[in-house]
């Protein structure tokens, strides 16, 4: 007779297996910069969306949740097909997807530009391809997935001004993708900083992520976490 397990021991033993086999572990300090400001400004209205994939989703997802304006930030799965939008198999590097981080965000608060300096500076190194922080394979590999004309084009000039801009040391392989279908996370991947802020690597790698977006943009920083 098989026992479902609680939804509590369910999410402990989740978290436990995916601090082995998925978002890796502590092996080296990241470095948080303070990017440029963006010389072209997004001019959209009205709520948007966009994607950024910058590595394990847990700390994209923390960031963003702590921006004003950011009306919901939802972890998951872009670039493969349906079949392939599975945890464990994105995690085994066999599938086209990265795992990334789709926002709903209100351009009147916070414009698409300021989010790609926010992006820049303390969730994602851009001189890095197919990893980010502690974790290795294609599926961790920063990507921008502008949604609408207006991000592509800010996206682009915000690219070249960084190779520009001498803020870093080793040139920028951040790219923009082609969007495709979005496919949400598991659940117990949503929200996954706020329901195990003692998680070992939410404390090592993504709790400095957030510390590093309220002090080097204290205006755009919201102390409590967004919800989804």
């Amino acid at each position: 007779m098989t026992r479902r397990l609680a939804p509590a021991v369910f999410s402990l033993l989740a978290a436990g297996s995916l601090a082995l086999a998925g978002c890796g572990q502590a092996i080296a300090a990241e470095k948080h910069v303070r990017a440029p400001v963006a010389q072209v400004k997004s001019k959209e209205s009205g709520l948007k969306t966009a994607v950024f994939a910058g590595g394990c989703f847990w700390g994209v997802e923390a960031v963003f949740s702590h921006v004003k304006g950011v009306k919901s930030a939802v972890s998951g799965y872009h670039g493969g097909t349906k079949r392939q939008a599975d945890y464990k198999l994105v995690s085994s590097g066999v599938t086209d997807h990265v795992e990334a981080v789709k926002i709903t965000y209100d351009p009147s608060q916070i414009r698409y530009d300021q989010l790609l300096r926010i992006f820049f500076s303390v969730v994602a190194d851009p001189t890095l391809r197919n990893r980010q922080g502690p974790d290795r394979g294609a599926h961790y590999n920063a990507e921008l997935v502008p949604l609408s004309a207006d991000q592509r084009k800010v996206a682009r000039a915000y690219l070249a001004q960084m190779k520009r801009s001498g803020v870093w040391d080793r040139p920028i392989v951040t790219g923009i993708s082609a969007a495709k279908t979005f496919y949400p996370a598991e659940a117990y991947h949503q929200n996954f900083a706020l329901k195990n802020p003692r998680h070992s690597y939410i404390m090592r790698w993504d709790a400095p992520k957030v510390a590093a977006l309220k002090e080097f943009y204290p205006g755009v920083y919201r102390a409590s976490f967004l919800r989804d």
